[in-house]
């Protein structure tokens, strides 16, 4: 990379993802796939001075939705974006081999189909120098993003033109910078604790997928890696085709239990997001437990519907407003306020509550096991006998599970807080949550944990 190009990443931990904010030095960004939670864009483009003149998508976001919108409205940001994408708002719609002129840099469209069908690679230049590749969901560091958010029935297209769109970013210079969207943490399929950031030549050594020359060897690597995904990302790249509606200032009201009480029985729906020892302390009944952290907004939208009405309840010294951006990332718009006062203010007012055992690993004795992690976390290591369940499909599969005394387990215990908040949903009783994960189990009790299906 020259000098003259300062590119700046901007990591979303929780979604997994990154943006780039690119100083154009003439006093104006382009900013590569921003979210619709802008906080971080905005710092950086203050830090360094520039507006941003430029906001580029590289595809239909599945994961979160697209900032663009909002870029445009309140920066009059040019959107540029696939014109195979068929937006419905303003934007310049590129094609294969089109250059933008960025004012003394060019951003060139590289059709790259294959996460998406009108999947673009932006490559920056400096003249005729290759600088940097922002290769969205097609080559990521050490892998490739899947190619099954269309449905099943498309993924096996959609692999082989994958192949396709990774062979030919592999001919850039071997300089290249590459700066992917999808990182380590994304259900978009990057493979855990990898680099957020590389170079071609670097992948061309290091990525496996890059060094499997055969189409359909390369088709069979890539389906065969792919887990679970949250539901979400089934409607959110039509949100981001129609355009994302564009945002005011945020906030939520407070509401008094009594309102609280009549939304509730509305169909409305209490999200917990207080860190589990006070949830299970205390917490009101029938409520989803949800802790805030840097992956809230992922778990919000797959065991959330995204038009139920949503009471929050959070602790006093919680981020209000960092809670409400990441919800509003994944598209859960329909936050009706937060509970003023909290769990004191539900207890004063004498309405009923519900307290959650905190098991540690030596007091598990002859409880059922629910492990609630990822299926390939779960072969990694897990306590034998233990039934597993990803906390994803657990809402769809807990009337079939069986009654009785039972410690839920995850890693850490936040999404083992969220199983048994939506297990008695369910009507189940006698929950507990495990403190801590196997590896503790294993400590506590010097046995073996099993690995395997």
């Amino acid at each position: 990379m020259t000098a003259a190009v300062e590119v700046v990443p901007i990591v979303d931990e929780g979604l997994g993802n990154s943006s780039y904010l690119v100083d154009l030095g003439d006093g104006r960004a382009l900013v590569v796939d921003p979210p619709r939670d802008l906080r971080a864009v905005r710092a950086v483009a203050a830090r360094r001075g520039v507006a941003v003149g430029f906001a580029a998508d590289t595809h239909l976001h599945a994961d979160f939705l697209s900032g663009a919108t909002q870029l445009a409205h309140d920066d009059a940001a040019q959107v540029l974006a696939s014109a195979a994408g068929r937006r419905e708002f303003a934007h310049r719609g590129l094609v294969d081999g089109e250059d933008v002129d960025l004012g003394g840099l060019t951003l060139r469209a590289l059709a790259t189909a294959g996460h998406t069908d009108e999947h673009l690679a932006f490559l920056l230049l400096d003249g005729d120098t290759p600088v940097g590749v922002f290769s969205g969901g097609s080559l990521i560091v050490g892998s490739a993003a899947r190619t099954d958010l269309l449905g099943a029935d498309r993924a096996e297209a959609l692999a082989r033109a994958q192949h396709a769109s990774l062979r030919r970013l592999a001919l850039l210079p071997s300089a290249t910078a590459l700066w992917p969207t999808h990182g380590a943490g994304s259900f978009c399929s990057a493979p855990p604790g990898a680099e957020r950031t590389s170079t071609i030549g670097r992948e061309l050594a290091t990525n496996p997928l890059l060094g499997i020359a055969d189409e359909d060897a390369f088709v069979a690597a890539l389906l065969g890696s792919l887990g679970s995904y949250p539901p979400y990302f089934l409607r959110l790249g039509e949100l981001n085709r129609r355009g994302p509606a564009v945002l005011g200032s945020q906030g939520l009201p407070e509401l008094g239990v009594p309102v609280v009480r009549e939304l509730l029985a509305g169909g409305a729906l209490i999200v917990d997001v207080r860190p589990v020892t006070d949830y299970a302390a205390a917490h009101v009944p029938g409520s989803v437990s949800n802790p805030l952290r840097a992956q809230f907004g992922t778990w919000l939208g797959w065991l959330v519907e995204p038009d139920t009405p949503l009471v929050i309840l959070r602790g006093p010294d919680q981020d209000l407003d960092d809670l409400v951006w990441r919800a509003l990332n994944v598209g859960h718009d329909r936050l009706a306020g937060e509970l003023a006062g909290g769990i004191d203010a539900w207890t004063a007012a004498g309405e009923p509550i519900a307290a959650t055992e905190l098991v540690t690993p030596d007091r598990i004795t002859d409880r059922h096991v629910l492990d609630v992690r990822q299926r390939p976390e779960f072969r990694a290591g897990h306590l034998p006998g233990a039934v597993h369940v990803e906390l994803g499909d657990l809402a769809g599969t807990a009337e079939r599970l069986p009654a009785g005394p039972t410690v839920v387990m995850c890693g850490h215990g936040e999404r083992a807080a969220s199983a048994v908040s939506l297990l008695e949903r369910a009507g189940h009783r006698h929950l507990g949550v495990l403190v801590g994960g196997p590896p503790d189990w294993a400590a506590a009790t010097g046995n073996h944990l099993r690995t395997g299906p």
